[in-house]
């Protein structure tokens, strides 16, 4: 027998009072008859009419957006983006707060995870409870920080150049994006026609004057002439398997962090927020304190950040294993760090590769997993080589949760944990935790 389908709500306003904010940059409320609503664009302690965007009778909760604020929390502020808001742009949703109150939420969501999935407190796990801002990041009052020095654009079927709403398909179009780098507004994206290709994404280096543009066609689409304001570099999305290929220039950007230059091809990871790699390398190497001959592996590796820092610190009697599943950001790493003998860098998944090793003993290790985390297997099978510290670089904090308990279940505890406010404007959040084993008479 079919179930009769679900009447939507969507599009159905409540009056509701606004709770803490949780995992994922909502907050959360309930409706008189007890219905929970995850609430994009509040504040907590607020009172809001909440109007639904997704969800239907009977849903354990509904998504909605807060259209109109009754009672206004002193954190918030008039959004500075014209393209804020309920229903517009989904990239920034935090712009309605203050930047210390941006902060003091994500303290919130990280302290809310560590009780929740890892039972331990701010204090049990060596933080004070603060997110630090970004050097470069304390700005006067009014002024929107421009950090963002990767931009994907989507463009719509004429063609305009925008960011896409929250949870959908559908591209608003803007005229600037308030958070891009000064490298990426110069590029002039948003004022160009883009007819027939599905995104756009800019990318302006640091440290360098290297500029790209990689382009994705949509089927059957021929590419356009670009003429930019700046000498860039452009790159197509091949149709048949996806690939990234060279058009025109480099097939990568020269990165400069922690007084060295990185080679980072198309398509390849590096920190957006143009501080971001300095200060998580200053954080890790401060965590670890790498000491001459020192044994490390360096997990998730990508083009050699981590791995070219503890090398620089370990000396010629030292050694990095690096592993990386990326083949583009393998062969970076290797052109990266090629003036280090002592460092060897691996392709393949962690998971995979890491057992094959034979290694046994390391005296340190850095892992800097994807959002969803490293897993019970593999943080089982770092426990097991007994290695002096550990810094996990996370930016996921219930990712980082489930782990440090793993890690626990291993004998490992959390000594120190930072947290970094890399992503302004928005719910995301860096941390950076440093696990050293449990005394055994401890």
């Amino acid at each position: 027998m079919q179930a009769e389908p679900k009447n939507s709500l969507v599009g159905d306003e409540y009056e509701v009072e606004i709770g803490p904010v949780a995992h994922g940059g909502h907050c959360i409320a309930r409706t008189d008859e007890g219905q929970v609503l995850f609430v994009r664009h509040a504040l907590p302690g607020e009172r809001v009419v909440a109007r639904v965007t997704e969800g239907e009778e009977g849903a354990r909760f509904l998504r909605a957006d807060a259209v109109r604020v009754i009672d206004a929390s002193k954190d918030r502020v008039e959004a500075p983006c014209p393209y804020a808001g309920p229903g517009r742009c989904g990239g920034c949703d935090w712009q309605h707060a203050k930047p210390g109150a941006q902060r003091r939420l994500k303290g919130e969501v990280i302290a809310e995870q560590l009780q929740r999935l890892a039972g331990l407190t701010p204090e049990e796990a060596g933080w004070d409870g603060t997110v630090m801002p970004a050097e470069g990041d304390k700005l006067p009052a009014g002024e929107v920080p421009q950090w963002r020095t990767r931009v994907q654009y989507a463009v719509d079927p004429d063609g305009n150049a925008g960011l896409r709403r929250h949870r959908s398909h559908e591209v608003e179009p803007i005229e600037r994006c308030m958070i891009a780098a000064p490298g990426i507004t110069e590029l002039g994206i948003e004022e160009r026609d883009w007819s027939g290709m599905e995104a756009v994404e800019a990318i302006a280096a640091t440290g360098s004057q290297d500029r790209m543009v990689i382009l994705e066609p949509r089927p059957g689409a021929r590419l356009p002439l670009v003429e930019l304001d700046k000498p860039v570099s452009v790159m197509r999305v091949a149709e048949q398997d996806g690939g990234i290929h060279r058009v025109h220039g480099r097939a990568f950007v020269r990165e400069r962090a922690d007084g060295r230059t990185h080679r980072v091809g198309s398509g390849g990871f590096w920190q957006v927020h143009p501080m971001a790699a300095d200060t998580l390398v200053k954080a890790v190497m401060q965590g670890l304190l790498p000491r001459k001959g020192d044994m490390a592996l360096d997990l998730y590796c990508g083009v050699g950040l981590f791995a070219g820092a503890l090398a620089d610190r370990l000396g010629d009697q030292g050694a990095v294993l690096g592993i990386e599943s990326g083949k583009r950001a393998v062969e970076d790493a290797r052109h990266n760090l090629a003036g280090f003998d002592r460092v060897r860098i691996e392709q393949g998944k962690v998971e995979a590769i890491l057992p094959r090793t034979g290694i046994s003993e390391v005296d340190l290790i850095v892992l800097d997993p994807p959002r969803a985390g490293a897993g019970k297997k593999t943080v089982e099978h770092l426990t097991s080589l007994g290695a002096r510290k550990i810094a996990y670089v996370a930016c996921d904090p219930a990712a980082l949760a489930r782990d440090i308990a793993y890690f626990r279940d291993g004998g490992y505890k959390v000594r120190t944990l930072r947290a970094f406010d890399l992503f302004p404007m928005t719910h995301h959040v860096e941390c950076v935790a440093i696990l050293e084993p449990v005394k055994k008479d401890a």
